[in-house]
């Protein structure tokens, strides 16, 4: 899509499952892409594919838990590319869900990269974005957001935030230019949900994901896709 052209977009959790699937598509679309994440040897790896494919990308080892981090990684992003255009927040932590496990440590975890972390990359990027008045950022939330399970409570308080803060954004940045998107994926088949006994039900693949966000982010600029739902059939 000659949309996304020249465009610049960074990409949290980039080294595994669907954030990997999301910059593999937006690489495929033409778009420059900042690869984000903890694991420096899996960012490479999947950056010499992209390059490999003639690719535009810059890999940022980031923790998204660290402020200091994530204005690192929005720094180099406009220093190498002149800017951003889209901010992806994928990266996210599923730890113990119960509260009666008692396993506060796990608990902070998942606060720390699931909340702290989008709003730590929203706040690294808004800025300059506000004042070209463009940009896009996409919050990958979950159905989990919706949907609670008794295994689930806290996971589901962090993604539930996460829709949150997509909805209120939405509605501060109405007539910016800066457009939201908060998509909630199902059951994705990756190296993460391997953990869980899904049984016989089928499964996402990481590609239904990142061609959500393609759908949202080559949109006219006048519309803004508030809410992507993804489930398996």
């Amino acid at each position: 899509m000659e949309q996304l052209i020249g465009k610049t977009a960074i990409v949290t959790g980039a080294s595994s499952g669907i954030g990997s699937g999301i910059a593999k598509e937006l690489a495929q679309q033409g778009a420059n892409v900042v690869l984000a994440a903890r694991s420096i040897e899996k960012l490479n790896d999947l950056a010499k594919q992209l390059q490999d494919a003639g690719g535009s990308v810059l890999v940022v080892p980031t923790d998204v838990s660290s402020q200091a981090d994530v204005e690192a990684l929005a720094a180099k992003a406009k220093e190498a590319f002149d800017g951003v255009d889209i901010y992806v927040n994928n990266a996210g932590q599923v730890l113990a869900g119960e509260v009666r496990s008692g396993k506060t440590e796990e608990w902070e975890q998942m606060i720390d990269v699931n909340i702290k972390g989008v709003l730590f990359g929203i706040n690294a990027v808004l800025p300059s974005m506000l004042e070209k008045g463009a940009g896009h950022l996409i919050n990958i939330a979950s159905v989990s957001a919706t949907e609670v399970t008794k295994t689930s409570t806290v996971y589901s308080a962090t993604k539930f935030a996460v829709r949150a803060i997509s909805m209120g954004l939405e509605k501060e940045l109405a007539k910016t230019g800066v457009r939201v998107t908060n998509i909630s994926p199902g059951m994705v088949d990756t190296r993460l949900g391997e953990q869980y006994d899904w049984g016989d039900r089928k499964k996402l693949q990481t590609a239904d994901i990142a061609k959500a966000v393609v759908y949202a982010v080559t949109q006219p600029d006048y519309v803004n896709v508030n809410e992507i739902t993804i489930r398996p059939v």
